[in-house]
């Protein structure tokens, strides 16, 4: 039963995404880069609702989103209240998307190739919680480097 564990560890993720962006000096800390850190947290936080979004909230969920990955790392000064009502926004409809999943939508072949090969739901979606992870540490070293 991999379906309770998922929606818990996306939603504790990205309430910690929140927490990491709340715990920010201030607003121009979360866009600064140093030669150390090629992305900003603001950057990294837009790409990661615009990662969930997609996949989970319009692949599986057929939800509205339309992705535009490259706005995600180009818009730079986005007000710290915006991200974070966007990180709350993705964390209830990645919740709402897992929780209407039934058990065996996880064993089903996820609707888009990974890397040019199919796989299984649940192994796509483990790839997206250890990928918000991932960015996930770099936002707290950002911080730590530059507050």
């Amino acid at each position: 039963m991999i379906k309770e564990p998922l929606i818990e560890f996306f939603d504790r993720d990205l309430s910690r995404l929140e927490e990491e962006i709340s715990l920010y000096t201030d607003q121009k800390a979360i866009w600064a880069v140093r030669s150390e850190v090629m992305n900003s947290a603001g950057t990294l936080c837009l790409h990661l609702i615009g990662n969930m979004n997609h996949f989970i909230g319009s692949v599986l969920g057929s939800t509205s989103y339309i992705r535009n990955r490259d706005q995600e790392f180009a818009l730079k000064e986005i007000p710290r209240e915006t991200l974070l009502n966007d990180i709350e926004k993705t964390r209830e409809v990645v919740k709402s998307v897992l929780s209407k999943l039934k058990q065996t939508d996880f064993e089903k072949t996820y609707p888009l190739e990974k890397n040019g090969r199919l796989v299984t739901t649940d192994h796509m979606l483990l790839h997206l919680l250890s990928h918000l992870s991932y960015h996930l540490g770099q936002i707290n070293y950002h911080r730590r480097l530059v507050s």
